[in-house]
C-alpha cells in the first residue's frame, strides 16, 4: 500500500479509544478523523491518540472524501443506519459486533455490502488469537476428524457493564450478554466447527441480578437513572445442519465459582479434541489405548490478536478480498442470537431463520 489508508473512528467510547490505538500503531494506516455525538469527548479522545480532524457531526465525517475506511464503534441500534451511510459514501466499515441490533437489520447490511463491493468486517479478534488459530489449522488438515459436539461461553460472575446505560437497555443494545460477549464465542465456535449452516435452537434466558443493580462490573459508565430490561445469563442447545450440536453459555452475573469465570471452548471430534480456556489451549487425543493433552503454546513473539485483525481488514480492502469475519458471518450470528431470544421468550424450539440471503 503506497498511501497510508486513512480511517475515521465513529465513537469515541471505550471500543472506539481501542481501535484508535491499534490503527495508530500499524505503519500502513493513519487515524485521520474522530466524530461522536458528544463532541467534547471526540476532542479528548483526538488529543489523546493525535488525531488531527474531529468533525462536528457523524455525517460530517462520513462526507469527508479524505477518509477511506470508518470504524463504527457506537451502541448497536445505530449500526444498520450508519453502515449503509458509511458504503453510500465509498467507505469500507469495520463494524463492532455484534453486525447489528437484529436479524432484519443485518440482513439489509449484508445486501448493502453486496451492492457496494466496499468491504464490511466484524472485528472479532478471538479468531485471531495464536490458540485459535493454531486450532483452525489442525481441524482444517482433519486431526480432529469430524467435530459432533461442542461446548462454548462466557461467564462473568460480576461484570454487569454500564448499568442504566445503552448496554442494558432493549431498545438500544437488542439484549444483553449473549449479544454482547456471547457473540463472540459463538462466532468463534462455529468458525472452528468448519462453519455448518445452522438448524435450530432451544434457549433460556435469565435476569436475576441486573434489575437488583447486583453483580455490577467496572466496564462502561453507569445511569442510575436508567434501566436494565435485558438477561444476565442465558443458555442455548443449537443443531446444524451436519448433525454437529453446540452448547452456549453466557452471563454477565451469576453466583458461579471462580473456575467458571472468563471464556471457554471446547470441541469434540471423531479423531480429537481441542479445549480453550481464557488464553490457554489443548489439544486432546486417544492413541494406544491411552488418553492424552498436548499443549498449545504461543510463543512469546505471537502478534497481537487485533494488529492482526486489523492488518486483515487492509489487506481484504488493497486486494479487494472477502474478509473472514465478512457481513455474511455476522448475518449467521444474528440468525442464531435472535432464535435464542425467541425460543427464551417462547419456551420452545426454534428453527434459524437463514432465508432472504445467499452466501
Amino acid at each position: 500500500m503506497n498511501q497510508k489508508l486513512k480511517v475515521g473512528i465513529i465513537g469515541a467510547g471505550t471500543i472506539g479509544k481501542v481501535h484508535a490505538s491499534y490503527f495508530q500503531q500499524q505503519q500502513d494506516t493513519e487515524v485521520a478523523a474522530i466524530a461522536d455525538v458528544q463532541l467534547a469527548a471526540a476532542r479528548q479522545v483526538a488529543e489523546q491518540f493525535d488525531i488531527p480532524t474531529v468533525h462536528e457531526s457523524i455525517d460530517a465525517l462520513l462526507q469527508d472524501k479524505q477518509i477511506d475506511a470508518v470504524v463504527i464503534a457506537v451502541p448497536n441500534l445505530f449500526h444498520e443506519a450508519l453502515v449503509i451511510q458509511a458504503l453510500k459514501e465509498g467507505k469500507h466499515v469495520l463494524i463492532e459486533k455484534p453486525l447489528a441490533i437484529d436479524l432484519k437489520s443485518a440482513r439489509n447490511i449484508v445486501r448493502a455490502q453486496k451492492e457496494s463491493g466496499k468491504v464490511v468486517m466484524i472485528p472479532h479478534q478471538l479468531r485471531w488469537d495464536a490458540v485459535s488459530l493454531a486450532i483452525k489449522e489442525q481441524a482444517a488438515k482433519g486431526a480432529l476428524g469430524q467435530i459432533y459436539y461442542a461446548k462454548t461461553g462466557w461467564f462473568r460472575r460480576k461484570n454487569i457493564p454500564g448499568w442504566g446505560s445503552w448496554f442494558t437497555q432493549q431498545k438500544l443494545s437488542g439484549g444483553g450478554p449473549l449479544i454482547d460477549v456471547g457473540v463472540h464465542m459463538l462466532d468463534l465456535a462455529i468458525y472452528l466447527m468448519g462453519s455448518p449452516k445452522p438448524v435450530s435452537v432451544f434457549a433460556a434466558a435469565y435476569s436475576e441480578f441486573g434489575g437488583k443493580k447486583k453483580g455490577i462490573g467496572t466496564w462502561g459508565t453507569p445511569n442510575w437513572n436508567g434501566s436494565f430490561d435485558v438477561e444476565d445469563l442465558a443458555s442455548a442447545m443449537i443443531r446444524f445442519d451436519n448433525g454437529a450440536t453446540l452448547q452456549l453459555e453466557v452471563s454477565w452475573a451469576a453466583h458461579t465459582i471462580a473456575e467458571n469465570n472468563g471464556s471457554f471452548l471446547h470441541l469434540m471430534g471423531s479423531e480429537g479434541g481441542a479445549a480453550i480456556q481464557g488464553d490457554t489451549g489443548k489439544f486432546l487425543l486417544e492413541q494406544f489405548n491411552r488418553t492424552g493433552d498436548i499443549d498449545i503454546t504461543s510463543s512469546s513473539a505471537a502478534e497481537d490478536p487485533r494488529s492482526l485483525m486489523i492488518r486483515h481488514f487492509t489487506d481484504c480492502i488493497q486486494q479487494k478480498a472477502e474478509p473472514v469475519t465478512n457481513a455474511y458471518s455476522g448475518f449467521v450470528n444474528m440468525a442464531i442470537i435472535e432464535a435464542i431470544y425467541e425460543s427464551a421468550r417462547e419456551g420452545k424450539l426454534v428453527e434459524v431463520d437463514m432465508g432472504g440471503l445467499e452466501e
